[in-house]
């Protein structure tokens, strides 16, 4: 568990599960199933962590480890974590919320040895690109049409070390 000013940052449990999807909905027009959070849970639970205040969960990120051919100039397959959706409540914006969880992730993908750590994110969401430019992302292509409704996204990318505190 990790403490920060308002709000601590802690492994998802199952029993947060409504709450995630409620903030899913909330905030994301990608919603995804119950089975589909379970099995990112079960499958990689260090990288699904929640944050919350005294009363409630007012974000989360959740991930999964990969193996795939790499996004810098790196030889051969390598392990990749791949933020799949992280929400955080309109009303908890800006508070710095969103970086602690994808630094605590970060940590958490170099636990299972991967080396890099990549995401997709809409062309238009322009603070989360730039939150994701301050934490060390590039860049790294665009995909086209990538969301339901057609919008394109960026594939940003950074390399983790196996050290990162």
């Amino acid at each position: 568990m990790v403490l920060k000013a308002n709000y601590r940052l802690r492994r998802f449990k199952p029993s947060d599960l409504d709450w995630v999807i409620r903030i899913n909905r909330e905030c994301l027009p990608e919603n995804y199933t119950t089975l589909f959070f379970m099995n990112l849970y079960k499958r990689f639970p260090e990288t699904f962590i929640i944050a919350e205040t005294n009363v409630e969960i007012v974000g989360y990120i959740m991930c999964r480890i990969e193996t795939g051919i790499p996004s810098f100039k790196m030889l051969g397959i390598t392990r990749k974590g791949h933020v799949i959706s992280i929400a955080v409540l309109p009303k908890h914006q800006r508070k710095g919320i969103a970086q602690a969880l994808m630094q605590e992730t970060m940590q958490a993908m170099a636990s299972y040895k991967a080396k890099e750590c990549y995401l997709e994110v809409r062309t238009s969401n322009l603070p989360a690109i730039e939150l994701y430019k301050k934490l060390g992302f590039e860049i790294t292509r665009t995909i086209r049409n990538y969301y339901a409704d057609k919008e394109d996204a960026f594939v940003m990318a950074k390399q983790l070390h196996l050290s990162m505190k």
